[in-house]
């Protein structure tokens, strides 16, 4: 992965997890740095799962690999805030 590669994968895990924690009602017990590093991982499986669904590569902006992107980034966040609650 270049560099470019690498800076626009933590962008995107940072809109992508930010978008994640707007969708969730109430707090999440889960820091900045890692809804990012939720984001990425999130960003990269909903690309994944769009690319074998066959509607990662459309004209224009790709709506449904952002929403399978969404909605994985808000389940991720879930876990993990739930994980971390239950550890305090």
């Amino acid at each position: 992965m270049t560099v470019t590669g690498i800076i626009t994968a933590i962008v995107v895990g940072l809109i992508i997890g930010a978008l994640a924690r707007l969708v969730l009602p109430g707090r999440q017990n889960i820091s900045i740095l890692l809804t990012i590093v939720v984001g990425i991982v999130a960003a990269l499986i909903g690309t994944a799962i769009a690319r074998g669904t066959g509607v990662a590569d459309t004209k224009g902006f790709d709506w449904i690999e952002l929403i399978f992107q969404v909605v994985i980034a808000a389940i991720g966040v879930s876990i993990v805030g739930s994980l971390r609650g239950r550890r305090r």
